[in-house]
């Protein structure tokens, strides 16, 4: 699924994909967004792993857990 984390006064965001399901990292960012001095913690497919501070939290998007198609499709 894709992950897509805005941080305040960053033109950039944070987009990566991850194999954790959709309910622990909703879980994950209301537990973050509930403490003001804590943080996300997530990681990706290769091992990566992104801590943002609570405070600097934006946005937090996060995609489907379908995955892609190959090839065609009629």
């Amino acid at each position: 699924m894709d992950i897509r984390i805005g941080i305040f006064n960053s033109p950039r965001e944070i987009s990566f994909e991850t194999s954790q399901p959709a309910t622990d990292v909703e879980a994950a960012v209301a537990a973050a967004l509930a403490d003001p001095a804590g943080y996300l913690k997530l990681s990706d497919d290769k091992g990566r792993i992104y801590v943002v501070p609570s405070v600097g939290l934006a946005y937090v998007e996060i995609g489907s857990e379908e995955s892609r198609r190959v090839g065609f499709v009629a």
